[in-house]
């Protein structure tokens, strides 16, 4: 299995990099162009200079909303965003047999879906920490706005509607009991009923107060991982940082991670390893400053990948 092993391993990774400039699965445009901003903010360099082989495969190619109907109302460009998931998840299963580290940059949220099956293509029912201020556990039942990137974690895990499920690539759902997320604040009100019985893992931003970023990220990785006898998966989206730190996101809601908080989260998952894919997601210049948000996730991806203060 090639992963993000344990610090002091001194493993160098071959790093793949797939740009998906998708802004179809949420309600505010921008998030197309979180791919190039990542890069503009030298995400290859920082990971070149860890020691790490880097490949960039370029972006998907995918269809901007003005020139697509959005059909349905409750999942809305849903035929764009099931092809989406299919093209992704070849991209990501490549990687994988080749012995890479996928690194997805995003785009929307919906993206997770593609990459996940992608990854569970080779490494058999990977775990997921799921980092993001929402739990994205939505359906086109209860969902309020019909954008499919607060329906993801959902369809990854088999809790939505059937057509939905016809529509996931192999071997998708995951086992919900693998899932742990991690930052959430801010959810719908059926959305949180979906959670409760969902058999997903969840540590809110209280818990984090109450018990610390630290033990909150050793038991995710220990739930998620089965004590370390499996893989995971990162699905990392950048409103799960507080807004005065990463202000170019399409969905802010205050309270969310310190910038310590956060490297402190990548600098143990770095060290507890298994790590075998990345997403990064709902990064939006369109709403930032100087590029901030994405020089942020850089620095923070740096830390997962092996970056230490001494």
């Amino acid at each position: 299995m090639s992963a993000i092993t344990p610090q002091g391993a001194g493993e160098a990774l071959s790093i793949g990099i797939i740009g998906v400039p998708v802004d179809l699965g949420g309600n505010r445009r921008g998030t197309d162009m979180g791919p190039s901003a990542l890069r503009y903010a030298r995400l290859a360099r920082h990971l070149e200079a860890l020691g790490h082989s880097v490949r960039d495969y370029g972006n998907l190619d995918i269809p901007i909303p003005e020139t697509r109907p959005p059909g349905d109302h409750t999942r809305r460009y849903f035929e764009e965003i099931v092809a989406l998931w299919h093209q992704l998840a070849g991209v990501t299963e490549d990687i994988c047999r080749s012995g890479g580290v996928p690194l997805v940059l995003g785009g929307d949220h919906s993206l997770s879906v593609g990459a996940l099956a992608g990854v569970a293509r080779v490494h058999q029912q990977p775990g997921i920490l799921w980092i993001d201020a929402h739990a994205d556990m939505n359906d086109p039942t209860t969902t309020p706005s019909g954008n499919i990137h607060g329906m993801s974690l959902a369809a990854t895990i088999g809790a939505t509607t059937d057509d939905m499920l016809a529509a996931l690539p192999q071997p998708l759902p995951l086992p919900p009991e693998r899932a742990v997320l991690i930052g959430a604040r801010d959810l719908d009100e059926p959305e949180k009923e979906k959670v409760r019985s969902s058999g997903v893992t969840v540590f809110t931003m209280k818990d984090i107060d109450e018990m610390g970023i630290a033990a909150v990220v050793r038991r995710a990785w220990a739930i998620a991982t089965r004590e370390g006898r499996g893989s995971l998966h990162i699905s990392f989206d950048v409103d799960v940082m507080d807004p005065s730190l990463a202000g170019g996101v399409g969905t802010p809601v205050p309270g969310g991670l310190t910038y310590r908080e956060a490297h402190l989260m990548m600098e143990l998952l770095a060290e507890l390893g298994r790590i075998v894919a990345v997403e990064i997601t709902e990064v939006n210049p369109i709403l930032d400053s100087r590029n901030q948000t994405a020089e942020l996730a850089v620095g923070l991806l740096a830390s997962l990948f092996g970056k230490r203060i001494l």
